[in-house]
This record gives C-alpha cells, sequence and structure tokens, in this order.
C-alpha cells in the first residue's frame, strides 16, 4: 500500500497542464471524490487498526500535495493565457451571431400611452406595489364585504393581513391626493397583482394606467373627451367610441368605454365576440366619499378617473392573442416587434 502511495505522490509532482481542460482532468484523477485518492481512503476500512493511524497520515499528506499541486498549475494557466495577445483572433471560429434587440411591446405601448396624456396636460405619478388596505380599498369606497377583498381575487401578504399586493394602480390616486391640493391632473402607469389562473386571455400579474384629473367644476364631459381623444390618437381617426354604463365602487356616475374592433373594423369577429366593439377601459365621476376620504372637500371639487390594461391595449395595437408571451421571452416573439421605436 505503501509503494502505491508514493507512485501516486510521484506522478503529481510530473503533472502538468496547459488548459483548462488539463486543470479539469488533473482535479477528476487527484482531487475528486471519486479519484484514485479517493479510492485510498475507501480503502481505510480494510487497514489494520494498529496502522491506520499511520495510513491516515500518508495519505492527508498525499491530498494536500495533489491540492498544493493543483493551485501551482492553475497559476500556471492563468500566467500564459496573461501572455497571450490580447488581439489574437482565432479565425478558424464561427462569427459570433450578435444581433440588434429591440423594445418590449409592454414598454413601447406603455411609452406611447404615456406621451399621448402628456400632451394634453397629464403629469406621470407612481406608487408602491405592496399596499395596505385603506390605500388599495376602503379610501376607494370598496365596502368591508366586497368580493375583490376575498383571496380569490387578492394577494394578502400571511404576517400582516392588512398588507397586500396592490390589485390596481388607484392607489396611487389615493396617495396623490392625501398629499396634494387641487388641481390634480395625473396617470398612474405600473404592474399589478391579482389572484387569477393563468391562461391566454389572463394572467396575475399585468400592467395597468389609470388616469385622476380633479379641480374645480370637472365635469363627464370632460371625461368623454379625453378618452375620445385618447382612442383616436391611439387607434386612428376612423376609431368609432361608446360609452356604457357601468358600476365601480369609487366612481359614480360610472361608464366603461368600447372602441370599434381593429380586428374586423366592426364587423364581426371572434376577437369582438361577433359584437364589432372592444372595451379598453372603465371610467367615471370620483366619488364624493372617496373625495372626503382623501381630505378634499366634494362640495367644491369634483374629478374624474379611468383605468385601463396595457395589455389589452398592446393587443388590439398588434393583435397578439395570448396573454402569456409578454412574459415567456420567447425570441421568436420579440423579433416581430424589432422596427418599433
Amino acid at each position: 500500500m505503501q509503494e502505491k502511495v508514493d507512485a501516486i505522490l510521484e506522478e503529481i509532482k510530473r503533472s502538468t497542464a496547459s488548459s483548462s481542460q488539463e486543470l479539469e482532468e488533473y482535479r477528476l484523477k487527484f482531487i475528486s471524490k471519486k479519484s484514485i485518492i479517493g479510492e485510498l481512503f475507501n480503502e481505510m476500512k480494510s487497514i489494520p487498526n494498529d496502522q491506520k493511524k499511520a495510513f491516515g497520515m500518508k495519505l492527508n499528506e498525499l491530498k494536500q500535495s495533489a491540492q498544493a499541486r493543483f493551485k501551482e498549475l492553475i497559476d500556471s494557466v492563468n500566467n500564459h493565457q496573461a501572455d497571450t495577445p490580447a488581439d489574437h483572433v482565432d479565425l478558424t471560429l464561427p462569427p459570433a451571431g450578435n444581433e440588434p434587440g429591440s423594445i418590449h411591446p409592454l414598454s413601447y405601448m406603455r411609452y406611447k400611452i404615456i406621451e399621448i396624456f402628456e400632451r394634453i396636460g397629464f403629469n406621470v405619478a407612481d406608487g408602491p406595489e405592496i399596499e395596505d388596505d385603506w390605500h388599495n380599498f376602503t379610501a376607494l369606497n370598496f365596502p368591508e364585504n366586497h368580493p375583490a377583498r376575498e383571496m380569490q381575487d387578492t394577494f394578502f401578504i400571511e404576517r400582516d393581513p392588512d398588507i397586500l399586493l396592490r390589485t390596481h394602480t388607484s392607489n396611487v390616486q389615493i396617495r396623490l391626493m392625501e398629499n396634494q391640493k387641487p388641481p390634480v391632473r395625473s396617470i398612474m402607469p405600473g404592474r399589478v397583482f391579482r389572484n387569477e389562473a393563468i391562461s391566454a386571455r389572463a394572467h396575475c400579474v399585468f400592467h395597468q394606467v389609470e388616469g385622476l384629473y380633479v379641480d374645480k367644476n370637472v365635469s363627464f364631459i370632460d371625461l368623454k373627451h379625453t378618452l375620445y381623444h385618447f382612442a383616436k390618437e391611439m387607434f386612428g381617426k376612423d376609431t368609432k367610441v361608446r360609452y356604457r354604463p357601468s358600476y365601480f365602487p369609487f366612481t359614480e356616475p360610472s361608464a366603461e368605454i368600447d372602441i370599434s374592433c381593429q380586428i374586423c373594423g366592426g364587423k364581426g369577429c371572434q376577437l369582438c365576440k361577433y359584437t364589432g366593439w372592444v372595451e379598453i377601459a372603465g371610467s367615471g365621476m370620483v366619488d364624493p366619499n372617496v373625495l372626503a376620504n382623501c381630505g378634499i372637500d366634494p362640495q367644491e371639487y369634483t374629478g374624474f378617473a379611468f383605468g385601463m390594461g396595457i395589455e389589452r391595449i398592446t393587443q388590439l395595437k398588434f393583435r397578439v392573442n395570448d396573454l402569456r408571451l409578454y412574459t415567456e421571452n420567447d425570441v421568436r416573439f420579440l423579433k416581430q416587434f424589432r422596427t418599433l421605436h
């Protein structure tokens, strides 16, 4: 057994390496768990008890020698690579397939929406994605028994049932009105979260742009013309717009906004469910209770609010039929948007 140890030690001393591959071969042969030194350690059980201590010391010395030699070889290889001219080019290698990237369609649409509203006097506001119940629900006039508060719709933080992932960017509206006196004219783009099953038509993480305008004598006609202007700017002058009565806890009266289907031109197709219309946003006049919750006198000020999904706008603009494509980072999908700027 001693002769075997001496032979391995001699082989270690003679070992050389000039590349990373040879370093790896050395490591596998002398240092790894399945190396020849590792096998010697496994043979310890067959050594008589009175010889185990001395033999164990020999194996430890052998192992240390192997590791020390490995460090010397690493330094040798690194020094060799440092001496290689920096401008050396291996002309036998295939060229790198570098291709220019492109802006993500959701990012592009977010910038486009911001640009349209900035031109008519809206600024951009931001707020936290982890929110408390007051700013996400209570201040927005949500009743305590409202379905949106339940677990199937909202991600709550387990350690504190009052803390949650925001379900809309309306929380930014509340924070604005709490900290800024009217007039307030802002849009709030951002990421929101809802506890929904992921499918072609729904996702648990998506993006919204909400808008708020609060001042004296703000009326529903201001809301209508604002969203009418947006629809024409985003989808074209021939786009038709309609308003349908609806209900939201934080607006009264409320309306949903539809535009003529961009796929079929209003004739009827699968996307618009053969109605010729596609919903793009919800809107309404800010409920007086919401204004009062934020310290704004509803007798003196009025306002309107609206909200739309960036994924939905992008779907209509670029005819994307599966929401999951936005987050899968499939290069084949992203390459289609190279021309965006």
